[in-house]
């Protein structure tokens, strides 16, 4: 989910400007999420938070969220409030226990613009424990640096957060593909966390893409991006992906690529059934 795709400000000069319209992205955002009728579900860039709470409250879930502390989407001359990340849930499935917000900090321990959600749940039906977390780290490639301090704070809030032998799923758009150390943090925490689209892959590869787009360019050109930049870590000692959601292929996302008239988000949803163990 995306904020602000109306304003224009994400130069998509191959996307119709209908599909960026709210009115239109609203119906098929809702419509992608009741599909896949999940247990838990995780958003990035929430700024119709209100929204989706009074229409995934008739379906039956309820949610928790976290805006960033100096949202971009406040400047706008038409905003809806600060974007964030948001955490829904299905009520008759699984009861919160606990949130918490964390603003993610830099190299210096000072507050950055990017923000986490972290939840702590128990499954109704079979009486376990568990926790939640999304996140949405600093995009653009020269802030490596600061997606993998911001990835480390996380991680370490994780580790002295989360109870050890509860199992925990950490998700988001980390803004980072496989090579940087920020993914290096979470595949070799102490978590002892995987990556649930590597794990059930058959060549132990994450995908090759879950974002597709075009932006205009200088001098006229158009720069083309296909990266695969967003995860589902699982702690492996207690959790055990069993089935995802196929990602589309390039035929069927389109030469437009993303956003498009078909998918309201210029990122890729990313769907896993999990089942306890251990």
């Amino acid at each position: 989910m995306v904020a602000a795709l109306s304003q224009g400000d994400d130069n998509f000069v191959l996307c119709p400007l209908e599909a960026l319209q709210w009115e239109h992205r609203k119906l098929h955002i809702l419509e992608e999420i009741l599909t896949y009728n999940a247990t838990i579900v995780c958003l990035e860039e929430v700024d119709h938070f209100t929204f989706m709470q009074e229409m995934l409250g008739k379906a039956g879930y309820d949610g928790s969220f976290f805006p960033k502390p100096d949202s971009p989407c406040l400047y706008s001359d038409v905003n809806y409030g600060p974007d964030g990340c948001a955490v829904f849930w299905k009520k008759d499935q699984v009861s919160l226990i606990q949130q918490k917000g964390v603003v993610l900090k830099d190299e210096k321990r000072e507050p950055t613009n990017q923000v986490a959600v972290i939840c702590k749940f128990t499954h109704l039906l079979l009486h376990k424990e568990f926790f939640v977390a999304v996140t949405h780290l600093k995009s653009k490639t020269p802030y490596w640096q600061m997606r993998h301090e911001q990835g480390k704070y996380l991680e370490q809030t994780l580790t002295k957060s989360v109870t050890p032998s509860t199992p925990l799923v950490v998700c988001g758009d980390f803004n980072a593909e496989p090579s940087e150390q920020v993914y290096a943090t979470f595949r070799k925490s102490e978590l002892k966390l995987g990556s649930a689209y590597c794990y059930l892959s058959d060549k132990l590869e994450e995908p090759a893409f879950t974002t597709w787009k075009v932006r205009g360019g200088p001098h006229g050109k158009n720069c083309e991006t296909a990266q695969c930049i967003d995860y589902v870590f699982f702690t492996t000692d207690f959790l055990r992906p069993v089935s995802l959601l196929q990602l589309p292929t390039e035929e069927q996302i389109g030469k437009d690529r993303l956003p498009s008239m078909t998918y309201p988000s210029d990122h890729l949803s990313l769907v896993v059934d999990f089942v306890f163990c251990g």
